[in-house]
């Protein structure tokens, strides 16, 4: 009888990491409030930040886009040190992820096409071709390529948040900020947008969620790092 030859199970891909943190400390002002953060997320992967309002969520957020101070024995993100990351680089590193907030900060003198025309000028593209062709998909990506021409104030909010997305993915980053995006929405807009997320998360992105709402990450189970008492709790297995 031949013998058969069993083929060597391959090991786990391991995912390209996007942030670590080890023994960060936050602190607003001269109050602390956490310690001892560390985690580390990779390509592709879908993170609940959970926690109740002060849970110190957004500070963290804040400190992954370098907008307070990292305090801790390691903080990388997309290749930045935060550590040591200089003021003039701080703009090059919010490039290349995209920040998606509560309070939508649409500017309400022009229309969808324009705001985004804008954050391209502003973050250096030239070729109008090129910058049409690319609010085009962005917008088709959240399903909203037929409002192109509406003013905010025509929209929904829910429509005003997933124009907010697609403005965060115009420089195509491998990496979300996702602040509160169903802080000020009905439940239907706020499945809507999550659905757009996890589409996203589909399509290699990896996106950083911070919330409040116990119902959203029941709805959409996924990793999740508890935010209580001054510590942060990873659930990863």
């Amino acid at each position: 009888m031949d013998e058969i030859l069993e083929t060597p199970q391959q090991p786990a891909k391991e995912l390209k990491n996007l942030i670590t943190v080890e023994n960060a400390v936050v602190r607003h002002g001269d109050n602390l409030i956490l310690e001892n953060v560390s985690f580390r997320i990779g390509a592709g992967e879908f993170v609940y930040f959970l926690g109740r309002t002060g849970s110190g969520k957004s500070s963290v957020m804040k400190m992954l886009y370098a907008d307070i101070p990292f305090e801790g024995t390691t903080g990388t993100v997309l290749g930045f040190d935060l550590a040591a990351i200089r003021t003039r680089d701080i703009p090059q590193l919010r490039r290349k992820m995209g920040m998606v907030f509560q309070d939508f900060q649409l500017l309400t003198d022009r229309n969808v096409k324009d705001n985004l025309l804008f954050v391209l000028q502003a973050t250096g593209w030239k070729d109008r071709e090129a910058m049409d062709s690319r609010i085009e998909h962005v917008l088709a990506v959240v399903g909203l390529g037929h409002k192109i021409d509406k003013m905010p104030h025509q929209l929904s909010g829910g429509e005003q948040q997933k124009v907010v997305i697609a403005r965060a993915l115009l420089n195509d980053p491998e990496l979300l900020l996702v602040d509160e995006p169903t802080g000020n929405l009905d439940p239907q807009s706020s499945e809507e947008v999550l659905n757009t997320l996890v589409e996203l998360k589909k399509s290699g992105k990896a996106i950083l969620m911070a919330t409040h709402d116990m119902l959203v990450m029941e709805k959409f189970p996924s990793r999740t790092l508890w935010f209580a008492d001054g510590k942060v709790t990873d659930n990863v297995e």
